[in-house]
């Protein structure tokens, strides 16, 4: 199969790059220095295409450190932190989110806090690298060469443009190469210009590039612009540019966004199954990776020579402090497919927001057991410091080490009664597994007498910085050759299940509410549970590590030690503690209470007036009224459903005007922080406004430079 081989070229700097920055050097993948790539090369059929390669390497970016989910999942509805507080100003919206980066001299947890001014830096590049592409590739005299290059270009910088606009809304414009120019004076665009020329963007390359993956998997095709110009349709369309978007035909913009989205519906049909997407991830440049659902990823793969600075670290931001918190019974290593570094905590909503009966999705987006693969305490010392259990009932290598039963808000059972009372590690506490009988070193419930209880197990005893909470696994990656390693799964970035949530949106707004909820079935349908499917089986892209368990080949330390001990002291293999760690299995019936059945499930909603019952619980806790407003929090309840981590939520959130209601209700540590009027936008990059200058090259007054700024900062 073909991969994309990525070039980057830095004779196109960014907007800083102008002002004095450092170039981009060995940022991105394999590249040749810019220098090689003389104007007459890229007027040439190979020069353009290579060049047009390079622009693929920009968007490994997003996906390399902190910010990846900092600026984009934080201080919104679905996840709050956990303990760690590298990113904390971008949940809890304090003083220290500011135009400045965020620094430990400036209040920062320690020197990895996302800085303000890294996405507006990286787009920038990219977008410079695109204006130099679309100014050369113009004259290569082969058509079909021709096209695809500046399909790729405007694509790119519509694509970054998109981002900024999202996030700081208007920028400044720059649509012609720098040519090595360094300038200093800039005008700021408006928002309506500069989401217009989103819109044009996306519009060339939707018109350029061809539909086939002609470059292989990441390919960006006419599909993939498809999408985004729909997105942008509707973004022009939806509250936060409610000031000046009437100017513009409603009707004719949302059902553009109609036709966009049931071009690519019909051309890039859904993954067959949920787990296809993210749970069976079996390896380096595996299958799935090349499923047609897929509109646009970051690749990744086994090269180290391609892995530059930004190499994949989103494996790091989702799972709970296990290693912390286990009490040593469950230990984290390169068989774990991820690090526990407990950034990204589901909130309340977002568990609640799953029919955990019905919805597939949940079940196959969480992980709700680990196996236990250390022998942390002898049976006697189990027995003597959790009275209630006996030596006979503690666990070995192989049996449940954590477990989170995520039961819904109205569980009558009494659990505690049936099983035993939860606890973590290092906490007397007596929960046995049902099924075994065995006692489990940390049993975690959601609920208990339809109070949310899940973050009180923390270790700090603070439920606003727990480090105990159920993760989602769509970042899993057992190829990791070392704890800390580069993981080498693709990212995927857009994909068809949301165009089918674009779609719905639109029709939303159009008050097709039936049509509407109709478009939502297609996508929940998927979700639903198959008949004869097993509703306990679990994994993750961890199998990647053995191929024996369903991997593409066995990771090339699978022989060495680990950190884990059995029962009589003796050091196991990696292998060994995989098998141990990886059960194959979820709490579905334990949550559920239901009886094991193998039937399908539904999902399928009869009417708008009637919504699920998940559904209007969170409509009456935001206090939603009216059909529009009620439909339009429900597209974003199935948007989480969905899309949950998916790296978006932020600026779609505020694209529809929702951020401050959804997370004032439901992120506790978001809430007494956000400000309506301020934080629907980012803060201009203070670095860029104070070294930009007047055209007579005299520096910005203060007041000049507060012009600049968004307003609150």
């Amino acid at each position: 199969m073909k991969y994309i081989s990525n070039k980057i070229v830095c004779g196109a700097l960014s907007m800083l790059a102008l002002m004095g920055s450092t170039s981009c050097g060995d940022d991105f993948l394999k590249e040749d220095a810019g220098h090689l790539y003389t104007d007459a090369l890229l007027e040439t059929k190979d020069g353009a295409l290579a060049m047009a390669a390079g622009l693929y390497g920009n968007i490994r970016w997003h996906f390399g450190y902190e910010w990846a989910y900092g600026i984009t999942l934080y201080g919104c509805d679905e996840f709050t932190n956990g303990a760690d507080l590298t990113a904390e100003p971008w949940n809890t919206y304090d003083q220290r989110l500011q135009p400045l980066d965020c620094t430990t001299a400036l209040g920062a947890a320690n020197n990895n806090c996302p800085p303000v001014s890294g996405l507006w830096n990286q787009m920038y590049y990219g977008i410079s690298t695109a204006n130099m592409v679309i100014s050369k590739a113009v004259l290569v005299s082969d058509e079909d060469s021709r096209n695809k290059a500046m399909g790729e270009a405007y694509f790119l910088r519509g694509y970054n443009y998109y981002r900024l606009f999202a996030q700081y809304g208007g920028v400044v414009i720059q649509t012609e190469p720098a040519n090595g120019d360094v300038k200093k004076n800039y005008a700021r665009s408006s928002a309506e210009e500069t989401l217009n020329q989103v819109i044009a963007d996306f519009e060339q390359a939707y018109n350029l590039l061809p539909t086939s993956k002609w470059r292989g998997n990441g390919t960006w095709t006419k599909y993939t612009a498809a999408h985004f110009l729909a997105k942008a349709l509707l973004f022009r369309q939806s509250e936060r540019n409610s000031d000046w978007n009437t100017k513009y035909d409603k009707s004719a913009d949302l059902n553009r966004v109609i036709t966009l989205c049931n071009e690519v519906i019909a051309a890039c049909p859904l993954a067959d199954n949920y787990s296809d997407l993210y749970q069976r991830w079996t390896g380096i440049n595996c299958p799935n990776e090349a499923s047609s659902e897929i509109l646009m990823a970051a690749e990744h793969n086994g090269d180290a020579t391609t892995q530059g600075r930004f190499g994949n670290r989103t494996y790091n931001y989702f799972s709970p402090q296990f290693s912390n918190f286990s009490d040593a019974w469950v230990r984290r290593g390169a068989y774990i497919g991820e690090m526990d570094f407990q950034r990204c905590r589901p909130t309340e909503y977002t568990y609640s927001a799953f029919d955990n009966v019905n919805d597939a999705r949940m079940w196959k987006t969480f992980k709700t057991i680990y196996g236990l693969n250390n022998y942390a305490k002898s049976a006697a010392a189990v027995a003597e410091s959790n009275p209630g259990v006996t030596a006979e009932q503690a666990p070995n290598i192989g049996d449940v080490g954590i477990m989170f039963i995520l039961n819904s808000k109205n569980d009558t059972r009494d659990l505690e009664g049936m099983y035993g009372t939860f606890g973590r590690g290092g906490q007397a506490h007596t929960f046995k597994n049902p099924e075994t009988g065995k006692w489990v070193p940390n049993a975690f419930v959601n609920f208990l007498h339809g109070q949310y209880v899940l973050y009180n197990f923390g270790v700090s005893g603070n439920t606003a910085t727990s480090n105990v909470f159920c993760g989602i696994n769509k970042t899993a990656d057992g190829s990791r050759t070392a704890e800390k390693g580069d993981a080498h799964r693709d990212v995927i970035m857009a994909r068809t299940g949301e165009t089918y949530l674009v779609k719905a949106e639109a029709q939303v707004r159009l008050g097709n509410y039936q049509e509407a909820i109709q478009t939502v079935n297609l996508l929940r349908a998927r979700a639903q549970w198959k008949d004869g499917e097993d509703r306990s089986y679990y994994t993750d892209g961890s199998m990647a590590f053995l191929k024996a368990d369903g991997g593409m080949a066995d990771n090339s330390i699978a022989g060495n030690n680990s950190n884990c001990k059995d029962a009589s002291g003796k050091t196991m293999t990696m292998s060994e503690a995989y098998y141990a760690s990886h059960l194959h299995k979820s709490t579905y019936y334990l949550s559920t209470g239901i009886p094991e059945t193998t039937e399908a499930s539904n999902l399928q909603i009869a009417s708008y007036s009637k919504l699920p019952d998940e559904d209007e619980a969170i409509l009456a806790a935001i206090g939603a009224s009216g059909d529009y407003e009620r439909m339009l929090n429900f597209i974003f309840n199935e948007r989480t459903r969905e899309l949950l981590g998916e790296w978006n939520r932020w600026e779609e959130l505020s694209r529809a005007g929702l951020l401050i209601k959804r997370a004032k209700a439901f992120n506790p540590e978001a809430r007494n922080g956000i400000t309506a009027g301020k934080h629907e936008l980012r803060p201009i990059p203070q670095a860029f406004i104070d070294a930009l200058q007047n055209e007579d090259g005299s520096n910005l007054s203060d007041a000049e430079k507060k012009a600049w700024q968004n307003p609150g900062y």
